[in-house]
C-alpha cells in the first residue's frame, strides 16, 4: 500500500498543506514531506495522530478500494416461502449492515407473524396490491404506489386485504429480518 500517497491524497481533499498537516500533529513539515514521498514510514501512533488530523482512522485507511460489493442481481437473492409468503432478501448478507431491505410477496389474506417491539424503524413501498400495516391496536390501509413508515416500538405486522398478491419493499433498521 501506498501510505504516503494516500495520506497526501486525504490532505489535498481537506486543501491542507503540509505545514497544516504538521502543526496539526506536533510533527515538522519535513516530516510530512518525507512520508508523502515514502522517504520514511510513521510509527502506529504517529500514523494515528494524522490520521485524526485527516478525519478518519486505520480501519478506514486501509480498508481496500472495492471491499464494499454495491450491486445485486436476482441470482444474489435468498428466498423463504412459508404460509402465503416469499421473502426476497435483495441484499445479501443485509443482517451486518444498517437497513435490511427484503422483498415481500403475500397472497390475499395472508399476513406477516406478529413482529414484538423493538428498538429500530421500518419503511416500505408497496409494488403491487393493498396491505394493512398493523400497529399494535393501529390499522393502516397501504395500496400500490404508497409507502410507510414506522418506528417498532409497538407490536407489528403487515396483512394482505387485497384480492391478489400483494407485493413490497420492506426495510428495517437495524435488521430485523
Amino acid at each position: 500500500m501506498d501510505i504516503g500517497g494516500k495520506i497526501k491524497r486525504l490532505r489535498l481533499q481537506l486543501n491542507l498543506s503540509q505545514k497544516e498537516l504538521a502543526d496539526r500533529c506536533e510533527l515538522t513539515k519535513g516530516y510530512i514531506s518525507q512520508l508523502e514521498n515514502d522517504l520514511t514510514s510513521p510509527s502506529i501512533s504517529t500514523l494515528k495522530d494524522i490520521l485524526a488530523a485527516l478525519g478518519t482512522d486505520l480501519s478506514e485507511f486501509f480498508k481496500k478500494e472495492g471491499d464494499q460489493r454495491i450491486v445485486f442481481s436476482q441470482a444474489d437473492f435468498i428466498e423463504k416461502s412459508d404460509d402465503g409468503m416469499l421473502f426476497k432478501w435483495i441484499v445479501p448478507n443485509a443482517q451486518k449492515n444498517e437497513m435490511e431491505p427484503v422483498l415481500v410477496e403475500l397472497l390475499s389474506g395472508a399476513s406477516t407473524a406478529v413482529d414484538f417491539p423493538h428498538d429500530g424503524e421500518e419503511f416500505g413501498f408497496v409494488l403491487e396490491g393493498r396491505i394493512r400495516v398493523e400497529l399494535g391496536k393501529n390499522k393502516h390501509v397501504c395500496k400500490k404506489g404508497e409507502s410507510f413508515y414506522y418506528t417498532a416500538n409497538v407490536p407489528h405486522n403487515i396483512k394482505n386485504v387485497g384480492k391478489n398478491t400483494a407485493k413490497f419493499l420492506w426495510v428495517s433498521t437495524p435488521p430485523n429480518f
